[in-house]
Formats: structure tokens, C-alpha cells, sequence
């Protein structure tokens, strides 16, 4: 394949280890509430938590929810799992103390940097960007965290832009930013509908990084064969992927 113009990147769970750091930092919670908290089962709550965020993260990309709210409802449900019921300032406050867990479990996935620096090797002039779903504040204080703010040219998000992927225009709007063409750009991103399937249908190279070697739903394996989605396991596979 020509080598890419512009790659753009996904955050959350491909260069940024979200669902590592919430995983532990909802345990670690657990553990400094004390309570009904106390009897969390490690496995049990984890994964609760994570479909929580699926669902009421969802709802503020939608609209139906801020992001406020979705934090809230996040922490209503899952207390209610406990029998426990939570105000909205209760909840707002049980987020906020939560967060602080979160937050000390904040990292990069260890391919991100090389990644970075391999692409910037192999290809001469190549340019990168981010493309996330989420809020620009929030997004950006874990970009800074983590050191990631100087990669990028540009950072688009879904709060500030007021479209999430995979609708087509959050990602040629990011091609507009760089004036390339969509056919010069990739994007990389952890989730298949949400990431390479929505790239693709804009007109990018989807590459979907498949960190769990999950098996998708039969209708998006054939729609991602029928857009020539390129896969890998793990951001070391980019670089030589796009040079080859």
C-alpha cells in the first residue's frame, strides 16, 4: 500500500489504557469506601462498571445524557447493584472520589510510544492526529498525563465537534484539518463499528487494533472484509503494516 499522508488515532483503549485503569481504579475505590462496598467481587465489579460506562457513556455521545449525568447514572446503578440508593449530589460526589482511583492508574499501553517513533521512521513526513469520542477536557488532561500532548498536530473530539464516530464527518473533518485528501489518511482505533468500520466508511484506510483477539459480530466481519479493513493485535504491527 502508499504510505499514509496523515495517521490519526483513537484514544481510549489504543494508545491509553482505559479499561486497565478503570478496572483498578473501581477496586481500589471499593476498598476506600469501605461499606456495602467492601464485599465487591473482584471480577464481578469490574465488569459491571465497564458495562455501566457502555451504557451511559453511549447515552451522552447521543445526547440524552451530559456528561455529568452520565457519570451520575453511572455510580446510581452501580450502587444500586449494592442496594444502596444515591442522591444526585451523593453520586456526584461518589464519581468524583472514584475518579481520583481512576486516575492513579492512568498509563499508555507500552506500544504506543515506539509506535510513534517507528511510524515517524518508516514514513518521513508523516503526520499525526487523534480522533476521540469524548469530552475535550477530560480527553485532554489524560492526553497531558500521560505525555501524548506533543504528538499530535491535531486532536479532534466528539464534545467539542458536536459529532462522534462513526458518523463520517467527525473523520473528514479531521482531513479537512490537515488539507489531505481522505484516501491519504488512516485512522486506528480499538473498536471495529465504532473505529476502522466508521473511518472506512468516510473514505480512510480503517485499521482495527484488536488487542483481545475478539471475534466481531458476523455482520461487521463482512462489511470489514468488504471494506478491506487491515487488523492487528498490537501497535507494533502498524508500522511495518503501512510501509509494506
Amino acid at each position: 500500500m502508499t504510505a499514509p499522508r496523515v495517521v490519526l488515532f483513537d484514544l481510549d483503549d489504543t494508545l491509553f489504557a482505559h479499561r486497565a485503569a478503570a478496572a483498578a481504579g473501581i477496586l481500589l475505590h471499593l476498598d476506600r469506601v469501605g461499606g456495602a462496598f467492601a464485599t465487591g467481587d473482584p471480577v464481578a465489579a469490574p465488569a459491571l462498571w465497564d458495562a455501566l460506562e457502555e451504557e451511559h457513556y453511549h447515552s451522552y455521545l447521543a445526547g440524552v445524557l451530559d456528561f455529568a449525568g452520565q457519570r451520575r447514572a453511572r455510580a446510581q446503578d452501580f450502587a444500586a447493584s449494592y442496594d444502596m440508593t444515591l442522591t444526585d449530589a451523593e453520586a456526584d460526589s461518589w464519581f468524583d472520589v472514584y475518579f481520583e482511583s481512576y486516575r492513579t492508574s492512568w498509563r499508555l499501553h507500552d506500544d504506543a510510544l515506539p509506535c510513534f517513533d517507528a511510524l515517524a521512521e518508516l514514513i518521513p513526513g508523516v503526520r499525526f492526529g487523534l480522533i476521540t469520542n469524548g469530552d475535550p477536557v477530560f480527553q485532554g488532561e489524560k492526553m497531558r498525563r500521560v505525555g501524548l500532548t506533543d504528538r499530535f498536530e491535531h486532536v479532534i473530539t466528539s464534545g467539542a465537534l458536536g459529532v462522534a464516530k462513526p458518523d463520517a464527518r467527525i473523520f473528514r473533518h479531521a482531513c479537512a484539518l490537515f488539507d489531505v485528501p481522505v484516501e491519504t489518511a488512516v485512522y486506528v482505533g480499538d473498536r471495529l463499528r465504532t473505529d476502522a468500520l466508521g473511518a472506512a466508511a468516510a473514505g480512510l484506510m480503517g485499521v482495527w487494533l484488536n488487542r483481545a483477539a475478539a471475534s466481531p459480530a458476523q455482520v461487521d466481519e463482512i462489511e470489514a472484509t468488504q471494506r478491506g479493513i487491515l487488523r492487528i493485535e498490537s501497535l507494533k504491527a502498524l508500522p511495518p503494516l503501512l510501509t509494506k
